[in-house]
């Protein structure tokens, strides 16, 4: 049982297959970071042809050894199944990525399954570690998402918290490029806090003192631009301005995740995303999780940002149930929630 995985969702091009038996046998990701620098930012309709150069490319590869023989037959039962993302994401990118993987599934005549960018997030952990089980708390920090999530089951999640304005990421990304980083500053952040001395700013915690679990980070957001603004000496005060505007959202974050597991009795809590590989983050997180006797569950630095290799795992678990269909029509949905249906 061998499922093909097809992960096109933003920037970054990624194919994956996982094995039934043997786990992760094929992973590779392709960046499109020289496509969009000049421009500061991501340019969807680049990125959508950028993704349709390297899909050929990575597809090519998988065939060439997986898929073909040494007479160029197609073997019998290569793959069981194709799983792409099918949102949320930008609508070029996922058009590629969909279109291209019921194009292999119609031609090999095998199902396709569609899986939520999000729930490969909550599941890439157990990608390197099988023991995260049933239930468990998620603290999910990707892209536009910055949630607290039980997960029951698959499929079955209940958001406990999120955010009301701006994400962990695209705040990070804001400050970064106030303080000079560039594109894709907020992956640079962690040079200029290495460099740093705590004390020397305090920022606020928002929503820390309100009982519920949701996030609000544009105040901290214009908080920290304007002291940047005023700053006479930025060159020199960066560092220090970063070290301190990471604190505050990881203290944060720390605090609406105690909040969550004091009310939810559970014994596993995984952390999940990009911005999950946030050193601080996962030191703060682990002694908060062993002075509670629960187990935590980070993904593998690799699986944090986005990846193939989650998909083709939901993909597999989803083919196990039975969770597909063999609906060729493509399909995308751009604005995806973790909860919303789509088949």
């Amino acid at each position: 049982m061998r499922i093909l995985g097809i992960e096109t969702s933003c920037d970054d091009t990624s194919v994956a297959i996982y094995d039934k038996k043997s786990g992760l046998i094929f992973h590779s990701i392709l960046h499109q970071n020289n496509v969009h620098k000049e421009f500061h930012g991501i340019v969807p309709e680049l990125a959508a042809r950028a993704h349709l150069d390297n899909l050929f490319f990575l597809i090519r590869q998988v065939c060439t050894k997986y898929l073909f023989d040494d007479n160029f037959n197609v073997k019998k039962n290569a793959f069981c199944s194709i799983a792409y993302t099918i949102g949320p994401g930008l609508a070029g990118s996922l058009l590629v990525g969909a279109t291209i993987a019921r194009t292999l599934s119609l031609a090999l005549n095998i199902p396709c399954i569609a899986v939520n960018h999000l729930e490969g997030h909550l599941f890439s952990a157990m990608l390197t570690s099988k023991n995260c089980s049933f239930p468990f708390l998620a603290l999910l920090v990707s892209g536009a998402n910055t949630q607290i999530i039980k997960v029951d089951n698959l499929g079955q999640y209940t958001v406990l918290g999120e955010t009301l304005d701006d994400a962990v990421g695209h705040v990070f990304d804001y400050i970064a490029k106030l303080l000079g980083l560039g594109y894709e500053g907020g992956k640079k952040m962690s040079y200029l806090v290495k460099r740093g001395q705590t004390g020397k700013y305090f920022f606020p915690r928002p929503m820390t003192k309100q009982s519920n679990l949701n996030f609000s980070f544009s105040g901290l957001k214009t908080h920290v631009k304007n002291v940047i603004l005023k700053c006479s000496n930025l060159s020199h005060e960066k560092y220090n301005i970063a070290m301190a505007f990471e604190e505050a959202i990881v203290d944060t974050l720390i605090i609406k995740c105690t909040l969550a597991i004091q009310e939810h009795n559970v014994k596993n809590f995984l952390v999940c995303g990009g911005f999950s590989i946030n050193h601080l983050l996962r030191k703060k997180l682990k002694i908060l999780l062993q002075n509670n006797n629960m187990r935590c569950f980070f993904s593998k630095k690799i699986f944090c940002t986005d990846n193939a290799a989650m998909i083709a795992y939901v993909g597999f678990l989803r083919y196990k149930l039975n969770l597909f269909s063999y609906d060729q029509s493509i399909k995308v949905y751009p604005t995806l929630l973790i909860n919303d249906s789509f088949n």
